[in-house]
């Protein structure tokens, strides 16, 4: 004979009710973080843009200091500078000027491709 569902008890009838509640709270969950996700990708998005274009404007901000400080340090720029502020500064003497040779480095001693440092010695240099 088959059961009636009448006679059953609630718990058993509550399982389809059950499941159907934690299925849309899963479904809901999903599409909560979903759209939080989104909404943070949104955000990050704003934040990278506007570091971008401050960073192009810091960059702009520095190639026109390095074109001023180019132009400062120009010969013509200095001569100027000094002579406004009165330091008394002339071009010196051909016997004022000392000029230095250029030193002359010596070769350095290379080390045979593949072989070890130690085998390059000579025997008894460098051994006690």
């Amino acid at each position: 004979m088959a059961k009636n569902r009448r006679n059953l008890p609630a718990a058993i009838r509550f399982g389809p009710v059950v499941k159907a509640l934690l299925l849309c709270l899963v479904i809901g969950g999903v599409a909560v973080g979903y759209v939080w996700q989104k909404q943070q990708i949104s955000e990050l998005g704003k934040q990278i843009l506007a570091r971008e274009k401050r960073l192009n404007e810091f960059q702009e901000a520095n190639k026109k200091l390095r074109d001023q400080l180019a132009l400062l340090r120009t010969p013509y720029q200095l001569e100027k500078r000094a002579r406004e502020l009165n330091l008394g500064l002339v071009q010196p003497q051909p016997q004022n000027i000392l000029r230095l040779p250029e030193p002359v480095v010596a070769p350095a001693r290379s080390v045979k491709a593949g072989g070890q440092y130690a085998a390059n010695q000579n025997p008894g240099e460098g051994m006690p």
